[in-house]
């Protein structure tokens, strides 16, 4: 038997591993930093029989309520993900699974690779109507990409989608890459109104080093992105910075940043009615982006999400809130959860890869019911 995480994403550290029913892990904190959650690991067994698989530190990770009522997804051949059975008792994440085949992959949820990043970046950028943008290195010296759908001109909207501050919250980039498609497709009205209205900057994946590196919230040198964009900088935040530079060069009419939530069983948005430059136009903005998603698609939903801020006491480091209140804009984290959703269960596969596009793709109606009173 032979437990390895020696692979992009992959995170686990052997405790004990003597018998398929005394498997022992714990999870590796982010690199200078106490995060950690995010876990990716592949059993190779030779053994046909049920294996226990316990996460010794589960009880001390970043969000240890997130653990109640989740399940663990596997996989025999990377491609379909499933949940398997898993308890929580308060300390110790136990996964019971009886592998079918020799060698059987698990993680938090359906990790999204920097290969298929890669592929996403560059199938997309062979569409006439998209263009690949390097805007600089991160600290791992990985590039940082954005891709721009449509044809820039006078009167368009400018919308901005980023992806993955916390790159363990794989299902962003898995929207990312729905949306995508469904915005490159020819054949869909939305998408060819929204290109004569509108052009999208959109960046995949805003935290490539922490992705590869296996990490939960945080880029390589520990830094939590989502709490940079007041004062970003090369030397710990390259990633915000430069994104956030390309934003004041080009402007923001709307902004959707795409996160997972570990602790709601619910997909659901949050605004930024704390920041100061909130007013009736984006309140009116905000609630239309709602009701038509919620009549779009029952995946969506608005009666469970944060706690709302108190009129000036947003976090101001948060993107949506800096992005919102520095170009006055309509301005969204969108919230995904790692369980299931509450509300359209799904006992095989849970909240997933293929639910996550296809939210990307309904998200586009959303859009477009606001972007002719962007501005």
């Amino acid at each position: 038997m032979r437990i390895t995480s020696n692979f992009d994403s992959g995170n686990i550290e052997i405790i004990q591993a003597d018998s398929p029913d005394n498997i022992q892990l714990a999870i590796r904190k982010d690199n200078q930093s106490d995060f950690y959650q995010w876990f990716h690991f592949r059993l190779n067994t030779p053994h046909a029989e049920h294996h226990k698989i316990k996460l010794m530190n589960a009880g001390g990770s970043a969000y240890a309520d997130g653990w109640k009522d989740y399940q663990a997804v596997a996989s025999y051949d990377r491609q379909n993900w499933f949940r398997v059975d898993t308890e929580y008792d308060g300390e110790v994440l136990t996964i019971n699974h009886f592998p079918e085949a020799e060698s059987c992959y698990f993680a938090y949820f359906a990790p999204y690779s920097y290969e298929r990043h890669m592929d996403l970046l560059h199938q997309s950028q062979a569409d006439y109507n998209c263009q690949l943008v390097e805007l600089g290195e991160t600290l791992d010296g990985r590039d940082m990409s954005m891709l721009i759908v449509g044809e820039p001109a006078e009167g368009k909207k400018n919308i901005w989608i980023t992806a993955r501050q916390h790159p363990g919250e794989s299902m962003a980039e898995w929207l990312i890459e729905g949306l995508i498609e469904r915005l490159l497709d020819e054949d869909d009205g939305v998408s060819r109104l929204l290109l004569d209205k509108a052009v999208f900057y959109i960046v995949p994946n805003m935290n490539p080093d922490g992705s590869v590196r296996g990490h939960l919230r945080t880029n390589a040198v520990g830094t939590n992105l989502n709490r940079e964009w007041q004062t970003p900088s090369m030397e710990k935040s390259p990633e915000v910075f430069l994104v956030r530079g390309k934003m004041q060069e080009i402007g923001v009419d709307m902004f959707l940043d795409i996160h997972g939530d570990e602790n709601l069983p619910y997909n659901f948005v949050a605004g930024t009615e704390g920041v100061p430059s909130y007013n009736k136009r984006v309140e009116q903005l905000e609630n239309t982006f709602k009701q038509t998603l919620v009549t779009v698609t029952p995946e969506f939903q608005t009666e469970h999400g944060y706690d709302l801020d108190a009129p000036g006491q947003a976090n101001m480091t948060v993107a949506a809130a800096w992005v919102g209140d520095h170009f006055n804009c309509l301005s969204y984290t969108v919230e995904m959860p790692f369980k299931d959703n509450a509300n359209l269960p799904d006992e095989a596969y849970g909240w997933s890869d293929i639910r996550s596009m296809k939210l990307g793709q309904d998200m586009l109606t959303a859009v477009l019911a606001v972007v002719d009173d962007l501005r």
